[in-house]
């Protein structure tokens, strides 16, 4: 079984999609042939690290066992430049965790109204990041139950689980303040605490951004003008604080639809509630963009065409106000889906390697937009992290299950290898950027390319076998040629795959017989099995500055080639 092998063994497998040779006729079983080419000396854009940025609705998660271990590995992807987003960070409660809800209880009054400011829980979340090396994007929210302006018998937190209806996650929680000085103060006083506590250098590199998609019906109860007014109050005691913050929003649900209409105008013209000026400084822009899954014909069909279609409407829609034009946008969540913790036939994609090469896929086809807009894309926010002590392989939307790594990690592990500058790189099986857009992948397999070079010439070339739908099919036969790799007659190659048989614990799970209570030797093999383990370097014949490799990839399996002097 796949979890017994050794690491000597494992690593002898990687290696079989890398043949240098007229070997690739012993391959057997179906495929399909795809030529690919990559021109290593010709760059075509830069290529920003947007990946880089993570997300929870749980924020008590960041300080539980496996939530630090799986920070440590997420801050290890490029170091010091790693961020997360979170949910929740001014509830009132105790801290205790739970489905779609936090508490860090900063802010209560005394009996005649006087602010009580306690920092222990939001700072022990913090301190968790900053351990692992990961930076905050510090969402304001959400109201606390002293300056909520809900009626006064309205309950305050919401008692959602999995299986209910999403707008029952409603509660005084997601209201107006009801004193607009006393939350401009609050601002004031954490971001205050902040610079004492982490520094004012370290606090300039965060982000800042009030709310959660204010334009839908379940995380705001107010109009579109009383969010612009707490937004401005927000942003005018953050700066207070710290004039150089980086402020913005309002990471609206989907492109934002009129909502974003009207905020990018407030900003942008508009009177600043909090000061009286014109304008709120707008240091970024945020909205958020997902997928739409279907179950179809007993197999998940993904709906990576939705998903790319409102990454574009967002894209277009802050291009079309001059003054905000070349803003930084982060793409505030970006998944194929929208509740990271409702399980669900249609979510069934969340567990193997079907997520891993959606999340190729799919981040290729938003730099690619980013280009055809011309906008300045700094963040993808992928909306996932982790559920304490839940059932393996249970189906929520994350990247770890107990403290094991999920495939789709890996492929986050495969961006950071990535260099700062895309080179030209074609595939005959790419499928074109408004195909797959308006289409998605159902009628044939998107088996595409993305090429980099980075320091010391290395070159980086991440290619992928994605299909919306989750049913089995043929190999990718890839001839790989390169051309533009400079003087010299050899090469050193490895290969990172996550496949079924690859960097893939839910393989290994399913071949234990799926255990509930892996003893301490199945939970070893099962962090084994997860691991991202380079194929042992074999050497490339190199003329004249080309070369070429023969690959296979298996249906929804990723790959990245490595090729350095």
């Amino acid at each position: 079984m796949l979890m017994m092998l050794s690491v000597k063994a494992r690593l002898m497998a990687a290696t079989l999609g890398l043949v240098l040779s007229a070997s690739a006729s012993a391959q057997t079983g179906a495929s399909f042939p795809v030529s690919v080419s990559v021109d290593a000396a010709r760059k075509v854009a830069d290529l920003p690290p947007v990946w880089r940025f993570f997300g929870a609705d749980e924020p008590n998660y960041a300080t539980m066992k496996d939530g630090v271990k799986l920070l440590d590995h997420l801050g290890a992807l490029r170091k010091g430049d790693v961020y997360f987003r979170a949910h929740n960070l001014l509830n009132t409660g105790d801290g205790t965790a739970a489905f779609k809800w936090g508490s860090t209880n900063v802010y209560t009054e005394t009996k005649d109204g006087k602010p009580i400011y306690n920092w222990a829980l939001v700072d022990n979340i913090i301190d968790a990041y900053r351990a692992a090396g990961i930076h905050p994007y510090l969402q304001i929210g959400f109201m606390p139950q002293a300056l909520s302006s809900a009626p006064k018998n309205t309950p305050y937190r919401h008692s959602w689980r999995p299986g209910f209806p999403y707008k029952l996650i409603e509660g005084a929680w997601n209201m107006p303040p009801k004193n607009y000085d006393k939350w401009r103060e609050l601002n004031y006083q954490w971001t205050l605490h902040n610079i004492e506590r982490y520094g004012r250098a370290e606090v300039e590199k965060w982000y800042f951004e009030v709310w959660n998609e204010p334009n839908g019906e379940s995380y705001w109860k107010g109009t579109p003008e009383q969010f612009y007014k707490m937004h401005d109050y927000a942003v005018a005691g953050i700066r207070r604080a710290l004039p150089n913050a980086r402020v913005g929003g309002p990471d609206a649900a989907g492109a934002g639809g009129t909502f974003m209409d009207g905020f990018l105008a407030h900003v942008a013209r508009g009177r600043n509630e909090a000061t009286g000026e014109t304008g709120t400084p707008t240091d970024f822009l945020a909205f958020h963009a997902k997928g739409r899954p279907t179950f179809v014909d007993g197999h998940v069909r993904m709906g990576i065409a939705t998903h790319l279609q409102v990454v574009e409407a967002g894209f277009a829609k802050i291009a079309a106000v001059p003054e905000m034009a070349k803003k930084p946008i982060v793409i505030g969540e970006s998944d194929p889906e929208g509740c990271a913790a409702c399980p669900g036939p249609a979510n069934a994609y969340r567990n193997g390697t079907m997520y891993s090469s959606y999340t190729a896929a799919s981040f290729a086809r938003i730099w690619e937009l980013a280009r055809k807009h011309q906008v300045n894309l700094d963040g993808v926010v992928t909306w996932a992290f982790e559920f304490e002590d839940q059932p393996w392989f249970a189906g929520y939307r994350q990247l770890a299950t107990n403290g094991v790594d999920l495939p789709v990690l890996n492929v986050f592990r495969m961006f950071g290898q990535l260099g700062p500058d895309q080179v030209q790189a074609t595939s005959s099986g790419e499928l074109p950027l408004e195909t797959i857009k308006a289409d998605g992948a159902g009628k044939q397999a998107d088996v595409g390319v993305l090429a980099t070079r980075g320091p010391a010439g290395k070159v980086a070339v991440l290619l992928w076998n994605y299909h919306d739908d989750d049913v089995p099919g043929p190999d990718a036969a890839v001839g790989l040629a390169l051309k533009g790799l400079g003087a010299g007659k050899a090469r050193k190659v490895t290969l990172l795959r996550v496949d079924p048989a690859n960097a893939n614990a839910f393989t290994a799970w399913k071949a234990m017989g799926s255990p509930q209570s892996p003893d301490d030797k199945q939970y070893a093999a099962l962090e084994q099995a997860s691991r991202l383990l380079p194929s042992p370097p074999q050497t490339l014949a190199v003329k004249s500055g080309a070369a070429t490799l023969d690959l296979r990839i298996p249906r929804q399996g990723v790959m990245l080639v490595s090729i350095e002097p």
